[in-house]
């Protein structure tokens, strides 16, 4: 049996994986994190990854760690709190798993180490992160590195995964979807920008690959699904999962960005934060694509494929009635 620690799986990502793994008898779990788990508090213990002692006492008898605990939304203060959670909350889960004879790391970083506006970036693309998430995320994977120079018989395995949707999230993904389906979308630009997304079923299930198949050395893998979808292939899938007309007119690039500046006025003198911005807009329009040639070349196939993992949210989200009000927050 594998004993497997999850540090931070109360949330989105964290309580899929726990659905996932629970299922098989050769896993122990057991999650630890600052929030109880909705789903899975019997296997949950309120533990602080900042916390040195508690994370020697709590990672004890451990075979494995998968690390999801971060500061992860755009809106975190102080900001010290990005570094203090996935950076020193990294090196203090090293120093715990050293104590407790663990050599097995699972790490959930992200493609905001890549920066913004790059090419189809890989594995070898340099980092240049532009947020305080993104910064704090390669500084984390820094410590690893320098960890592993050190530790060469430890196993570190490495996912940045692309945005995360699926049911229950509320996020980018989420916010766009439902914005399609309510019949007030506005198609800003030709609707030709690539958006690389993965489905939660999906990484969850490469987590799993990873524990059972990576076993050896330090590796790193771009998480996408794909093939990438482009605007016009998203409203037209939304289209027809839920049977419903979108309106299909295309609004020139400027038309677009002078709506979200008078937004940003809007905000300005009433002091709220609106859903429409310039900023949004923009993201909108931009191309978000990632190579992930080498997770779908290591052995691994997706259960779903993105249209699939599209069309099981939007009957979850906008089809079937809800089973409860139990939502993810993210950005």
């Amino acid at each position: 049996m594998t004993k497997i620690k999850l540090i931070g799986a109360s949330g989105f990502v964290g309580t899929r994986l726990l659905d996932l793994l629970k299922d098989y008898p050769e896993y122990e779990l057991q999650n630890i994190d600052l929030q109880p788990s909705h789903f899975f508090n019997d296997l949950t213990v309120i533990g602080d990854v900042r916390e040195q002692e508690q994370m020697d006492r709590m990672l004890a008898g451990g075979d494995l760690v998968v690390l999801l605990a971060a500061q992860h939304r755009d809106d975190v203060t102080p900001i010290s709190l990005y570094y203090d959670t996935n950076v020193e909350g990294m090196k203090v889960t090293l120093k715990a798993m050293e104590k407790n004879g663990i050599k097995r790391l699972v790490f959930f970083s992200s493609v905001a180490v890549y920066g913004l506006n790059k090419k189809n970036p890989d594995e070898n693309h340099p980092a240049d992160p532009f947020n305080h998430y993104g910064k704090s995320k390669w500084q984390a994977e820094q410590v690893l590195q320098e960890w592993y120079k050190t530790h060469p018989d430890w196993n570190i395995d490495i996912v940045r995964p692309t945005v995360i949707f699926g049911e229950r999230n509320r996020g980018n993904v989420y916010n766009l979807l439902h914005q399609i389906s309510s019949g007030k979308f506005l198609m800003v630009g030709p609707g030709t920008n690539v958006k690389s997304m993965a489905y939660v079923g999906n990484i969850v299930a490469f987590v799993k690959f990873m524990i059972e198949q990576v076993t050896t050395g330090y590796n790193v893998f771009n998480y996408i699904d794909k093939p990438d979808v482009n605007m016009n292939d998203l409203v037209a899938h939304v289209e027809k999962v839920l049977n419903k007309r979108i309106p299909s007119t295309h609004y020139p690039y400027w038309l677009g960005m002078f709506g979200g500046y008078c937004f940003d006025l809007l905000a300005m003198i009433t002091g709220k934060k609106l859903a429409v911005s310039s900023v949004r807009v923009k993201k909108f329009c931009s191309t978000t694509q990632f190579d992930s040639t080498k997770a779908m070349n290591s052995g691994f196939v997706p259960p779903y494929t993105l249209k699939e993992g599209l069309a099981r949210t939007l009957e979850f989200e906008f089809v079937h009635p809800k089973p409860d009000e139990i939502e993810f927050k993210s950005e």
